[in-house]
């Protein structure tokens, strides 16, 4: 590919880091009178942005340039390589004395809200250093929906194309309505997270808490400010607000948009939305049940907690109440394979999506009928509209490459030397984007330091691959991706 056109992604990845800088110096301005011994790390990172995106953006010249549907596949990419990496510089230069392995892997960690830490003792971590492991998963959160309606359209796997909220071509045309709507995710975005800290504060939290837990509930990311997670407030009505962010976190936002707009029927009566919520309710109900008959937990307490720690898992928030590893073997069993499912199309969530299990029972009740009635003309439809077999290929193809994806790393891990709960949990956990996976080591109750860096680093590359949603980085390994 030739020069000039790699220029218009460069100038964007400058912008991307000049707005980074500005963002890496809210923990101290934010903090001025509060704990902020990292205070000198950020603003020696902060500068470092500013000074390379400010070049980059230079690099390109004045000219304004259009981006092309190839180089929307390499700045998506890029980006998602690019900002983790400078955001791990505070962590680096701070005085927690990390690795270059252990800084990059919160920070990607972070950016792709996949809440998995290789930090402990986060009761006595330094407020700034919290405070900005809690704007990454935000930022990282809206980068996210953005990703899902601007990019992947075009790649026809992340069920904007089904539910139609973008154009199918990036034209000059298609730029207004891309504008307007990009600024009303911002703006949905933004209130729903003002509206989760006034919630957290009015139930108790303080300000500094209310405001760490609602960056990263709304982008279901997860970091916490205590090694306990959401389990140092032990008290259900937070818990139970939380459930209800993290389910707002799994919506599709352009929805958000529409009832903005005054338009309240498709977010009411939205398919997605309603297998959703009833998938929650359900298996929630079910592990209460469970806990209620086999361990004597008061109903309201079992509940409540199996309904906060199943919508924190299934919308890859990565949350914990409690350690619900010791709930049971089929509690167990269950939340393994909560892990894949993720929330809806469009949302800050990660995993395979709502929308994918639904069609692929669309596809097997066709494949029902057409064994009783060999002849007959089947149409599918999905939220009233007919469904293509472009679309059904590309959610099999999707989910044949989760699949396979999961099983390579999961062997790798393996051969690393971790054990099988460890490995195979850790390469779900990764790529759907969870946080925590099962076991002692990497478990609710544990974190990913003990893991050898090797693991770490292929633990990094399956979080970026499952937040790119794996075809947007495969597709760049095609010859037929860079011809002209």
């Amino acid at each position: 590919m030739a020069l000039f056109n790699i220029l218009p992604v460069v100038q964007i990845l400058g912008f991307l880091l000049i707005l980074l800088s500005f963002l890496m110096t809210l923990p101290v301005n934010l903090l001025m009178f509060g704990n902020t011994p990292d205070w000198l790390a950020f603003v020696k990172s902060a500068c470092i942005c500013f000074i390379v995106g400010f070049i980059c953006f230079l690099s390109a010249g004045r000219k304004r340039h259009a981006l092309k549907q190839r180089q929307m596949f390499i700045l998506t990419v890029s980006a998602w390589v690019v900002i983790p990496l400078f955001s791990s510089l505070p962590l680096l230069l701070s005085d927690l004395k990390l690795s270059v392995t252990d800084a990059f892997f919160e920070s990607i960690s972070g950016v792709t809200t996949t809440g998995s830490t290789v930090l402990s003792g986060l009761d006595h971590l330094p407020g700034d250093i919290l405070l900005w492991r809690s704007i990454m998963q935000w930022m990282g959160g809206i980068g996210i929906i953005g990703m899902a309606v601007a990019i992947l359209p075009f790649l026809r796997i992340g069920g904007m194309r089904l539910f139609a909220t973008e154009s199918s071509e990036w034209t000059e045309k298609a730029v207004p309505r891309t504008n307007r709507l990009a600024r009303g995710l911002v703006f949905s975005y933004l209130i729903l997270t003002g509206s989760c800290i006034a919630v957290y504060w009015l139930l108790g939290m303080d300000v500094f808490n209310a405001l760490n837990h609602a960056l990263t509930t709304v982008s279901t990311g997860g970091y916490s400010t205590s090694d306990n997670s959401m389990g140092q407030f032990d008290q259900l009505s937070i818990l139970f607000a939380s459930s209800i962010f993290m389910m707002l976190g799994g919506i599709p936002f352009f929805l958000f948009v529409r009832l903005l707009n005054g338009q309240a029927q498709p977010l009411l009566r939205d398919q997605q939305i309603h297998f959703f919520i009833k998938f929650l309710l359900i298996v929630a109900g079910l592990i209460a049940l469970y806990r209620v008959v086999n361990d004597g937990t008061f109903p309201l307490d079992a509940f409540v907690h199996a309904l906060f720690n199943v919508t924190s898992v299934v919308t890859t928030t990565g949350y914990a109440s409690q350690d619900y590893s010791l709930w049971g073997p089929f509690v167990v069993v269950v939340f393994f394979f909560l892990t894949f499912v993720g929330g809806c199309s469009g949302s800050t969530s990660g995993g395979m999506k709502i929308f994918r299990f639904q069609l692929s029972m669309l596809l097997l009740r066709e494949q029902v009928l057409r064994l009783l009635h060999p002849n007959a003309v089947i149409a599918r439809h999905y939220n009233g509209r007919i469904i293509s077999d472009e679309i059904v290929a590309s959610s099999v193809a999707f989910s044949f490459i989760f699949l396979a994806t999961l099983a390579v790393v999961a062997a790798i891990l393996a051969a690393l030397g971790l054990d099988l709960t460890t490995s195979l949990t850790g390469a779900a956990t990764a790529l759907a984007n969870v946080g925590p996976g099962l076991g002692d080591t990497i478990g609710p109750a544990g974190n990913f330091q003990p893991l050898p860096d090797a693991a770490k680093w292929v633990l990094m590359i399956t979080m970026l691959l499952g937040r790119l949603e794996l075809l947007s980085v495969f597709v760049m390994f095609s010859p037929q991706f860079w011809r002209s």
